[in-house]
C-alpha cells in the first residue's frame, strides 16, 4: 500500500459514489451492486470511476465490470498496493513519463510540450492517461501540443490537423510515424507538395460522445469547445446528419434540406414516429386550425394559473377512455410525464426498480426522485424477482417502472410477469407506452391490452408525439394518485400547458383512430413485410416485435457509414450510436408506418441490403 492509507480507501469512495448518487450512506454498503442494489447506470458509473481514479492517482484503468462497492475499493487497494498510484512513479514501464534524460527524442519533444501548455509537472503526465477525461486536455489544446512537437521535431506543419490519439503514448507513436517517413527532417518534398499529392483518408476519430461526459476544466464551457471540433469532423465526413429541416410534411416521403451541402432531397422516410399516418389527416389540421383561431396560439400560465382549456378537460376524458381506465392527466411532454410522476410519487424512503434499457426519461425521474434505485437485466424476469426479494425492508413504497416497446431495440417488455411479480412483492406497476400507443392491442391502446391486462398496470404513461401525432404526454390510473399528481408532480404544476389547437388536434386524431381501425391493419400488414424482407436478407433484428425495426451493426463507425449510404441512396432512418445505445451496440433504427406503400417497403429493403455490402455489414453479393 503507498501513502494512501488503507483504512480511508473505502471511506473516500463511498463519499464520491454519495456525493454522485445523492444517497443515504448507509445505504452503501461493501456488498452493493451498482445496478441491481442502487440503480447506477453507465453514466453515473464512469463518473464515478474518472473521480477515483483522480482522488488516488491510478497509473492504469480499473479492471472492467466491477460490479459492488466492495469489488471497486478491492481493485483500488490492489493497484495502490501495486504502486500503481498515490505516489507518483517516473518509469516507463509504469505509464508515466520518463525523466527529462530519456533518450526517445519524439516522446521527450512530447511531454515538453505538454507540459507547457498543461503546467502539468512530469509525474502528473501518465503516457496512457486519457487527454480529455484524465488530463483535461481538449482538441484545441492538443493541436496546440502537436504543432509544438512538429516545429521541434521538424515534421510537416499540417500534422497537426491530422493526428487523433487520444493518449500521450499514441501520440508519441503517431508522430514517430511521421518522424520515421521524414528521415528526421522536414523533408522538403512534403513542403513542395509531391508527398501531399498521394489521395487519403482522414485520420479516423475513435473518439464517441462519451468522452466528452466527464471533461473537466476551470472553465465551464470548454467541454463544449471541445466537442464542437469533434462534432464538425463528424459533419464533414457526412458521418453525423442530426436535425436537418424539413421542408414538406413528413408521411411515407420527406422533402429534407442537407445543412452540410446546402441541396434538397426527397427521401423515402423511415425516421418517423406517426405510426397511423394522422399527423397528415385533414380532420386533425383542420382542428387544429379552427382551435387555434377560437383559442388562441397559446395560453400562459400553467394548468392551476390561467392555462386551463376546456379542450384539455374532454383531452383527459377521452385518454382515460381510449385506455380504459378511470382519470388521466396531460404533460407538457412525454420526458415531463416520467420526471414528474416519478419524482411525486417515489421518494427517498422509496424503491424504484428500472429495465436496463429503459428510455432516458426514466433514468432522470429516478435520479431526481432521490429514491433508492436498482436495475434489471433487460426483460429478465429471474433477475427482477432476485432485486424485488432483496429490497431493503428499510423502504417504504416499491415502483417497477419499464418501457412497453424498448424505443431503440422494438421489443415487448414481459407484463405478464412484471405484474405478477409487483403484486407477488407489494411493489406497483408503472408502464411506458410512449411507442405501443397507437401500435398495440387490437384498438392500438398499447402493451396492456396487447397482453389483455387492461387495469392491471397501476399507471399506463404515453407520449402524444407519436401515434396520436400532437405534442405533450399523459398517465392514466385511478382518480386518487391522477389528483395527486395534479398537485406534487412539479412539471405539471410549474409548466405551461400544450396550446388548445394541439389538445383539438389531439381529441380529432384519437377519433380518426377510433373510426378507422384500418390504420392498425395496415400498419402491421407493413411491419411483417419489411421484417421478413430484412431478417431474409441477414440482418440482425434482434427480438422486436413492434414498428421499431433495429439493424443491429455494434461498430460506431461501421454504422454512422452505413447510415451515409443509405442516405446516398434516397432513404433516411435514424443512426443511433451512444447515448442512444451503450458502446458496441450501434445500429440503424428503421420506424414503419401505415403510409408506407409496398413499393417503399421493397425500395427500402433494397436499399438496406446495398449499403450494407457496400460498408461490409453483409457479405457483398459475390
Amino acid at each position: 500500500m503507498t501513502d494512501v492509507a488503507a483504512g480511508t480507501v473505502h471511506r473516500q469512495i463511498v463519499d464520491i459514489v454519495a456525493s454522485r448518487t445523492l444517497y443515504d450512506e448507509s445505504y452503501l454498503l461493501p456488498e452493493s451492486h451498482f445496478e441491481a442494489d442502487l440503480g447506477i447506470d453507465s453514466v453515473i458509473f464512469e463518473s464515478i470511476v474518472a473521480a477515483v481514479r483522480e482522488r488516488f492517482a491510478l497509473d492504469a484503468a480499473l479492471p472492467a465490470g466491477l460490479a459492488t462497492i466492495g469489488e471497486l475499493v478491492a481493485a483500488v487497494e490492489e493497484a495502490l498496493a501495486a504502486g500503481g498510484g498515490g505516489a507518483p512513479a517516473v518509469a516507463v514501464s509504469d505509464g508515466h513519463a520518463p525523466d527529462s534524460g530519456a533518450a526517445d527524442p519524439v516522446q521527450e519533444a512530447v511531454v515538453r510540450a505538454a507540459m507547457r501548455h498543461t503546467q502539468y509537472e512530469r509525474e502528473q503526465l501518465p503516457l496512457d492517461a486519457d487527454f480529455e477525461s484524465e488530463l483535461g486536455i481538449d482538441s484545441v489544446v492538443l493541436v496546440s501540443i502537436v504543432a509544438d512537437c512538429a516545429r521541434e521535431l521538424a515534421l510537416p506543419d499540417n500534422v497537426a490537423g491530422t493526428v487523433t490519439a487520444p493518449t500521450l503514448r499514441e501520440l508519441i507513436a503517431e508522430l514517430r510515424v511521421f518522424a520515421a517517413a521524414q528521415g528526421g527532417t522536414a523533408g522538403t518534398a512534403v513542403q513542395e507538395g509531391t508527398a501531399s499529392e498521394k489521395p487519403s483518408r482522414p485520420a479516423w476519430d475513435s473518439r464517441s460522445m462519451k468522452d466528452f461526459v466527464e471533461q473537466r476544466d476551470g472553465d465551464l464551457f470548454a467541454k463544449t469547445r471541445s466537442f464542437r471540433g469533434y462534432l464538425r469532423g463528424r459533419e464533414a465526413e457526412r458521418l453525423y446528419w442530426y436535425g436537418m429541416p424539413l421542408h414538406s410534411r413528413c408521411g411515407n416521403k420527406a422533402l429534407i434540406l442537407d445543412e452540410l451541402t446546402g441541396q434538397k432531397r426527397e427521401f423515402l422516410m423511415f425516421a418517423s414516429n406517426n405510426y397511423l399516418g394522422v399527423a397528415n389527416h385533414p380532420k386533425v389540421i383542420e382542428a387544429v386550425c379552427d382551435a387555434t383561431r377560437r383559442y388562441g396560439a397559446t395560453h400562459t400560465g400553467s394548468r392551476f394559473i390561467g392555462g386551463t382549456n376546456a379542450l384539455h378537460k374532454e383531452l383527459e376524458r377521452r385518454l382515460a377512455a381510449f385506455k380504459g381506465r378511470p382519470a388521466c392527466i396531460v404533460y407538457p411532454g412525454g420526458y415531463a410525464a416520467n420526471l414528474g410522476t416519478i419524482s411525486a410519487l417515489v421518494k427517498s424512503y422509496d424503491t424504484l426498480v428500472v429495465d436496463k434499457l429503459n428510455h432516458m426519461s426514466i433514468v432522470d425521474g429516478a435520479r431526481l426522485s432521490g429514491s433508492v434505485r436498482r436495475i434489471y437485466q433487460h426483460n429478465d424476469m429471474a433477475d427482477l424477482e432476485r432485486i424485488l426479494k432483496r429490497c431493503d425492508d428499510r423502504t417504504a413504497g416499491r415502483l417497477i417502472v419499464a418501457d412497453g416497446v424498448f424505443s431503440m431495440h422494438g421489443d415487448i417488455c414481459d407484463l405478464p410477469e412484471i405484474v405478477r411479480l409487483g403484486r407477488e412483492y407489494g411493489a406497483r406497476v408503472m408502464i411506458d407506452d410512449a411507442h405501443a400507443t397507437g401500435v398495440l392491442g387490437e384498438r392500438g391502446s398499447g402493451t396492456a391490452e396487447h397482453f389483455g391486462l387492461k387495469g392491471e398496470v397501476d399507471l399506463e404513461l404515453g407520449t402524444m408525439s407519436k401515434s396520436l401525432a400532437g405534442m405533450g404526454g399523459f398517465v392514466v390510473g385511478e382518480e386518487d394518485v391522477v389528483e395527486y399528481l395534479r398537485f406534487y408532480a412539479h412539471s405539471y404544476v410549474f409548466a405551461a400547458n400544450i396550446p388548445a389547437g394541439v389538445a383539438a388536434g389531439l381529441i380529432a386524431s384519437l377519433d380518426v383512430i377510433e373510426a378507422e381501425p384500418e390504420r392498425i391493419t395496415r400498419l402491421w400488414s407493413n411491419i411483417r413485410f419489411l421484417h421478413r424482407q430484412l431478417a431474409d436478407a441477414g440482418f440482425d433484428l434482434e427480438n422486436t416485435e413492434s414498428a421499431i425495426l433495429p439493424l443491429v451493426i455494434g461498430d460506431e463507425r461501421r454504422a454512422m457509414e452505413m447510415g451515409r449510404a443509405v442516405r446516398a441512396r434516397g432513404l433516411f432512418c435514424q443512426t443511433v450510436v451512444f447515448p442512444g445505445v451503450p458502446l458496441g451496440d450501434a445500429r440503424l433504427r428503421v420506424s414503419v408506418t401505415c403510409e408506407h406503400t409496398r413499393e417503399d417497403l421493397e425500395a427500402a429493403a433494397g436499399i438496406f441490403v446495398e449499403a450494407a455490402r457496400e460498408t461490409g455489414v453483409l457479405p457483398s453479393a459475390g
